[in-house]
């Protein structure tokens, strides 16, 4: 397992230098959007362009750029949203109210998700079955930006209960600022609890109509106890990767949720670089978002060997 994981390690860490290599040359093709000349920082925004290559051919510049990234953790500085500043700097200024928002909604989503998909599996081909399957799937196709309106509209609007925007600060664990993350949580919810509600359900209808299940019911075992003892520990090889993978991968999600509700997050400053334009900050913003994606696959399936021995990841045999 271990030399499995290392080989998929490499195998992503050679992507995602092919793919920072494409992003990269495709940015500094992209025409340079110089300062105006009474601008009291365009003399050090050329100097920094120039230092950072910006005259020399593009896998020179690559070059350069990955001496600064690997050698200094330097990503470059902003050149058009914070003038002079280091990109990673402001980075990881962003990073918590991503996080936090994120957080929140995970741990939303599963308990309700994992007890929607359980009770539906125990009803299976009865109404509640067919009613929670049927909004599962609504729920899922919907996109995240429209549960963003409708709540906006019901609680802001109507109901007067919710700010409409995210307060701006850094006091993340106050009432007031749970308040008001509340909007952008709850529209990241609801698709991840219908992911989850599937997948437990179609888990756990396999589970139960296992012949080991039918054996822990001729035992003596009740179907409660048969479901909590056996078939909910065995759902749970599929549904705790999936948790991972959608902690992972809700981040590269909320890029549209953070700019309606004005969370002072990355997804935020990930598209006002691309509105600038700030070329490095954007730069620095693609890799991580890519990253984000490829680790989420590594993730699940390294996962699955941990929460069950039995499983062998890359084995041949």
């Amino acid at each position: 397992m271990w030399k499995y994981a290392t080989q998929r390690i490499i195998y992503m860490l050679l992507t995602l230098l092919v793919i920072t290599g494409m992003c990269f040359i495709l940015i500094r093709m992209l025409p340079l959007q110089p300062l105006p000349a009474e601008d009291p920082h365009a003399a050090i925004v050329e100097m920094q362009r120039e230092a950072a290559g910006y005259n020399k051919p593009y896998l020179v510049q690559f070059g350069i750029f990955l001496k600064n990234v690997f050698t200094k953790f330097d990503w470059g500085v902003s050149d058009k949203l914070y003038i002079g500043r280091s990109v990673g700097a402001i980075f990881f200024e962003k990073l918590p109210a991503t996080m936090i928002v994120n957080l929140y909604s995970i741990i939303i989503s599963i308990p309700i998700g994992i007890a929607f998909g359980v009770f539906a599996a125990l009803k299976k081909n009865t109404w509640v079955d067919h009613f929670l399957s049927t909004v599962t799937m609504i729920a899922i196709s919907v996109p995240s930006f429209v549960y963003a309106f409708i709540i906006q509209y019901v609680f802001y609007y109507k109901l007067s209960i919710l700010p409409a925007l995210m307060n701006s600060g850094t006091d993340y664990f106050t009432w007031d600022m749970f308040k008001s993350m509340l909007p952008a949580i709850l529209s990241l919810s609801f698709g991840e609890i219908a992911g989850f509600t599937r997948t437990t359900r179609a888990e756990l209808t396999e589970v139960l109509t296992s012949e080991f299940m039918l054996l822990a019911r001729t035992k003596g075992l009740t179907r409660a106890q048969a479901t909590v003892r056996h078939a909910f520990k065995n759902c749970m090889v599929v549904v705790v990767p999936s948790i991972f993978g959608s902690f992972i991968g809700i981040m590269s999600g909320s890029l549209i949720i953070e700019k309606i509700f004005s969370v002072p997050g990355v997804g935020m400053l990930y598209l006002n670089s691309i509105n600038a334009p700030d070329y490095p900050m954007f730069t620095m913003l693609t890799v991580f978002y890519t990253t984000i994606g490829l680790a989420a696959g590594i993730v699940v399936d390294i996962s699955y060997s941990f929460i069950d021995p039995r499983i062998r990841v890359g084995s041949k045999k």
